[in-house]
Order: C-alpha cells, then structure tokens, then sequence
C-alpha cells in the first residue's frame, strides 16, 4: 500500500500516543475526525497498521536483564524452525536471522543474570543449535519504537 503525507502523519499521531480521538489528529493533520476514521479503517485493512498495544515498561514487570544471544545452528537449519523453537519462550521477544557468522540474534529479557543464563542454557538445548554467543546489556543508549522521527529525519520515507 502507498502511504501519503496524511497517512504517514497519522500514524505518527498514533505512534505518538495511540489513546488519541480522531478529533485530536484531525486537528493535528487538518482534517476532520470522520475523515481520519476513514483512514485508520483503511490502514487497518491493508494491514499498515497492524493493531494498537500498550506498551509496558520491562521493569515494571521485573524484567530488568536483558541479552543478546547469538544461534549458531547445525548445517541448513530453516528460520521457521529456529522462529518455532525460540518462540516458546516468553523472555525471547525479538528474533531474527542476520548476516555474518550466526544464523540468528535473540533478544531475551529476564530477571536477573541467572534467569537470562537459565533461558540460554534451555535454548542451547535445542537439537540444532550448536553453541550460542551472548552478551548483556548494561545500559541502553537509545530506545525509540519502530516509526518515531528521531533527530529530524523520517524514517518511514
């Protein structure tokens, strides 16, 4: 779907604060919250936006650790089966197959430091992992959700 000025800057409306009334980014983007319905109905259904969460601070529910895990995996392991296998563990909430010596990174967040090794030692468990490479987070330098303008620049153009 091609997103015009109107529809980007609604969904930056959004992204900025999702509890908005159609009434108050109509007023943001200059049209009428009739016609910013039309089009949030509208982007729902092509699936440019994909639904509305709230977001939780990790440290709210005590998820204070967080790692990077890197899968090194047995021969032509598929990324469904990595995806299916990582996917059962709730500290894993981001994962994917990258370029370079590892076949994925995981990002895990847990409790503590013991937690975050429990979680890898269960992982590297799996049949076709071979080893993993982890490190931890000791602090977080930028932290901005998918589509937010940062420093000026549009992201999403």
């Amino acid at each position: 779907m091609e997103l015009d000025r109107l529809d980007r800057d609604i969904i930056a409306a959004l992204v900025d604060d999702a509890r908005a009334t159609y009434a108050e980014i109509g007023h943001q983007v200059g049209l009428s919250a009739s016609a910013v319905k039309r089009r949030v109905d509208r982007l729902l259904d092509s699936g440019a936006i994909t639904g509305f969460s709230a977001i939780v601070s990790p440290q709210a529910l005590g998820w204070t650790t967080e790692a990077y895990v890197e899968l090194f995996c047995q021969g032509k392991t598929k990324p469904s089966d990595i995806a299916l296998a990582v996917a059962k563990f709730p500290e894993v909430v981001g994962a994917a197959t990258i370029t370079g010596e590892a076949d994925a990174l995981l990002h895990i967040r847990a409790t503590d430091v013991r937690h975050v090794e429990r979680v890898i030692e269960r992982i590297a468990a799996q049949s076709f992992v071979v080893r993993t490479k982890s490190s931890i987070v000791l602090s977080r330098l930028v932290d901005a959700p998918p589509g937010v303008v940062r420093n000026g620049s549009d992201t999403t153009s």
